[in-house]
């Protein structure tokens, strides 16, 4: 299981190193890709698999699943983490999340997301949602 926050950056080469906690679950391959919210997610090979199970599922005559799937399979890279546990993030997809430099690495249950860390302080964990909000989902989702 994915779990956890780091601090991190990209280097001059647009490198990331995935936090160590990370790379055993990420394995030597993984997808990059465009996240729902404004950030990125890493599948483990395993995880994209049964993604892609769900996404073939959707039909290709309805206009919104076609563009579900350009979003996601358009903006997907498979990456290898080399030896120093780095991964390269092409600058399209820097763009699409607004990542400079600095980043927040969030272990996601099945998937890891990276957040440019100015648009993660302003995200819901950084403070869009009230405990009341966060109290509501926890009943409704009984968790």
């Amino acid at each position: 299981m994915l779990m956890g926050v780091y601090q991190n950056s990209i280097d001059a080469k647009s490198r990331l190193i995935v936090p160590a906690k990370f790379r055993e679950e990420l394995g030597f391959k993984c997808v990059l890709t465009r996240g729902l919210d404004q950030c990125l997610v890493i599948y483990p090979m395993q995880t994209w698999a049964e993604q892609q199970e769900k996404l073939a599922t959707l039909p290709r005559s309805d206009e919104m699943a076609r563009a579900f799937l350009r979003y996601m399979y358009a903006n997907a890279v498979e990456c290898e983490i080399d030896k120093q546990g780095r991964i390269t993030v092409p600058q399209y997809l820097r763009d699409i999340a607004d990542i400079e430099k600095d980043l927040v690495t969030i272990g996601m249950l099945d998937r890891v997301e990276l957040w440019a860390k100015e648009v993660y302080d302003d995200s819901e964990i950084g403070g869009r949602l009230s405990p009341e909000d966060f109290k509501k989902i926890g009943e409704t989702y009984q968790v």
